[in-house]
């Protein structure tokens, strides 16, 4: 692979890398010298920046394609928004494709986005299978994945360290007194967002000398209903349970909903911690403590790797933090 960056190019042309950038992604705003320098600089260096170039050939449709499961999510709205705020900027278009769950279009549709002659593809979310992989790698299109990564695909990401964080949310109950934490979680087999948050949950546990109880974890897939249903079985079964970390804002407010409905009291009765940090997460009631990740920073970042063809060493991860609200009682007070 060759290693040179727009930064050699704009250099090598005596140029900005935003003239570089305007060029390569067929902009107004610099003159016919300074674009043949440029294309000679490229072929120079031998810099290929990726299929998002063919801007200097006429040939692009300057459309990136994006593939996502659950569209409607407050979550995939967030991340659209970064993405298309960014790609919008550099004069691109999307083209965004619902994969369902658990990915049952994604074959599918990246045939389709080929067809479309799409100038590169981001991949939200998922787990990247072997055939997806191979099939996306087989296009011979830039990629970047968002809110996930691959071993085996070591495509270019933008995400948050699941674990670390579902971590860190555990160890912010322990620190205030909590002991007896369930889990409401995505599924073990999900390796993106389920396997890596239960981990983090059963290391906070064990860091602080406490015992992971598997009759503390009930399952859901990240929205409303399943969290309710989550909590409608955990909470009877478990009544000397303090807290619940639900691995969703979703979820959790399905367990304030519940508890509600129970009579139970958030927080005095119970304390919730979600993830996330979606705008429902400060409308519910209480306002929940919850894991804030930057997700349209997530999809900003990753199509901004898309764009700048970064190398795979810039994958980029991203902080969270724990944004303190209402639904957590301090047993210490």
């Amino acid at each position: 692979m060759d290693k040179s960056t727009i930064r050699d190019v704009a250099s090598m042309a005596k140029v900005s890398v935003a003239t570089v950038s305007r060029i390569l992604n067929g902009q107004t705003g610099y003159g016919e010298d300074t674009r043949i320098r440029v294309q000679e600089a490229i072929e120079k260096l031998r810099y290929t920046p990726n299929a998002l170039a063919r801007g200097l050939q006429g040939s692009s449709l300057k459309t990136i394609g994006v593939l996502m499961p659950e569209v409607t999510s407050a979550f995939a709205s967030l991340l659209l928004q970064g993405i298309e705020s960014e790609a919008q900027s550099r004069g691109f278009s999307v083209i965004v494709c619902n994969t369902e769950s658990n990915g049952r279009r994604s074959l599918e549709y990246l045939r389709v986005l080929s067809e479309k002659r799409v100038d590169g593809l981001i991949f939200v979310s998922e787990n990247l299978t072997d055939e997806c992989g191979a099939a996306l790698e087989a296009l011979r299109l830039p990629v970047v994945l968002a809110a996930t990564r691959s071993i085996r695909f070591p495509f270019p990401y933008a995400k948050v360290d699941d674990k670390l964080a579902a971590y860190h949310a555990v160890k912010y109950l322990i620190e205030r007194g909590h002991k007896e934490i369930g889990l409401i979680s995505g599924s073990p087999s999900d390796l993106i967002a389920g396997s890596p948050r239960i981990e983090g949950w059963r290391e906070a546990l064990r860091d602080h000398g406490l015992r992971p109880d598997d009759g503390l974890v009930e399952y859901g897939d990240f929205h409303f209903h399943s969290g309710f249903a989550a909590a409608s079985r955990l909470i009877p079964a478990r009544p000397s349970m303090t807290a619940i970390f639900a691995t969703s804002d979703e979820m959790a407010l399905g367990v304030l909903s519940y508890a509600f409905k129970a009579g139970i009291k958030i927080p005095d009765d119970l304390s919730v911690v979600g993830y996330d940090d979606a705008i429902a997460a400060e409308m519910a009631i209480p306002p929940l403590t919850t894991v804030h990740q930057p997700i349209g920073e997530i999809g900003k970042d990753a199509a901004s790797l898309l764009f700048d063809n970064a190398p795979r060493a810039t994958s980029k991860t991203l902080p969270f933090r724990i944004v303190e609200r209402d639904s957590v009682r301090n047993l210490h007070a």
